[in-house]
């Protein structure tokens, strides 16, 4: 059988390892660098902890298969410091954790089970004791070798339905394939639509930025990711390296918007960025020094999609890294197949 993968993402290098390991003929198509856009930066959150118990679970079986590779690596990919989830909401998270048999504590700011940028915060806070930091310049370099020459330095311009498969053509290149994936987060919905599949195509422009952590922090600090309330920010916070603190946040969307400049954008982003560090954040120094870019789909949140159209499968989502190897697996069989995975999370409307 031979299938193609677009998009060389960690979706699209985890369905392509996927599929190589069951012995498909497999092209896994991306003009830029490998994890270069959404998938980029050196760490990410990993966290159980969702607001949905079916994503609770995926997340566990996601997080076993990340134990897999590191065994197959030679490489711990997930530091398990634990992710703290804090605001008003918790308690749903708490129930979706509790539904689906996961451990978790809820405890108020101050409680000695935290270790946390700051003392202080909005509402109760649910400890996620599985989630912590992935390395994803390891998982990178993991997907990147075992992928090996099956990916392919080129851009997608076209996927065609045709009698005897799928065409993809890129440029004067074209080939017939069996079956096709679309992995490519910002390309999918134009690609996709080109098959009769439709998908949210709306972005906006999305900053991360590093900041220095005070020598006197607690350690090792926790994953944490604080809800919105009050007109505060909403932000994911994590080590992004030794010393170093990463903070991305919910900026007002017409900041952000699509149509501005990417400049304004990031302008935006920094300032109410540092604006929180320097209220919030006493153990971190509110002098950024480094940034991570991508795109983002505001209509988007928590939650796996799966769209299919004959041979073609389209998956989009947003905060995909830590399903990256069960998602793999899942595309992987499913592009043999022909089936269509269930979508999970809050769009659980039939395919």
């Amino acid at each position: 059988m031979k299938v193609a993968v677009i998009g060389g993402g960690v979706v699209g290098l985890s369905a392509t390892v996927a599929l190589l390991r069951q012995g498909v003929d497999v092209h896994c198509y991306e003009p830029g660098e490998p994890m270069g856009e959404r998938s980029a930066g050196d760490t990410r959150i990993f966290r159980l902890a969702h607001a949905y118990p079916d994503m609770v679970m995926l997340a566990e079986r996601s997080r076993a298969l990340f134990a897999e590779w590191s065994e197959r690596a030679g490489a711990t990919f997930v530091d398990e410091v634990g992710t703290v989830v804090s605001g008003a909401e918790v308690g749903a998270w708490a129930d979706a954790m509790a539904t689906a048999g996961a451990a978790h504590e809820l405890v108020e700011a101050g409680s000695p089970l935290l270790r946390l940028p700051a003392g202080t915060f909005a509402g109760p806070a649910l400890i996620d004791p599985s989630g912590g930091v992935i390395r994803v310049d390891r998982v990178r370099a993991f997907l990147v070798d075992a992928v090996g020459t099956r990916l392919r330095r080129l851009h997608v311009d076209a996927i065609e339905e045709t009698g005897p498969g799928v065409r993809v053509t890129s440029g004067t290149d074209s080939n017939i394939f069996d079956a096709v994936l679309i992995c490519a987060g910002a390309g999918t919905s134009a690609l996709a639509a080109g098959v009769g599949i439709d998908t949210p195509s709306a972005l906006e422009h999305h900053f991360r930025f590093s900041f220095p952590i005070r020598p006197n922090a607690p350690s090792p600090l926790q994953c944490w990711i604080t809800q919105p309330a009050g007109g505060q920010l909403g932000t994911y916070q994590h080590v992004a390296a030794p010393g170093h603190w990463a903070v991305g946040g919910h900026i007002d969307p017409e900041l952000v918007s699509w149509e501005s400049a990417r400049q304004a954008a990031e302008q935006a982003s920094l300032a109410a960025v540092t604006a929180y560090v320097a209220e919030h954040l006493p153990f971190v120094e509110p002098r950024p020094f480094a940034q991570v870019y991508c795109t983002h789909n505001p209509d988007l949140g928590d939650g796996l999609q799966f769209v299919r159209c004959g041979r073609v499968l389209a998956t989009y989502g947003e905060n995909l890294m830590k399903f990256a190897p069960l998602l793999g697996e899942t595309l992987a069989r499913a592009g043999v197949d022909g089936s269509t995975p269930a979508n999970a999370g809050p769009h659980t409307e039939a395919n």
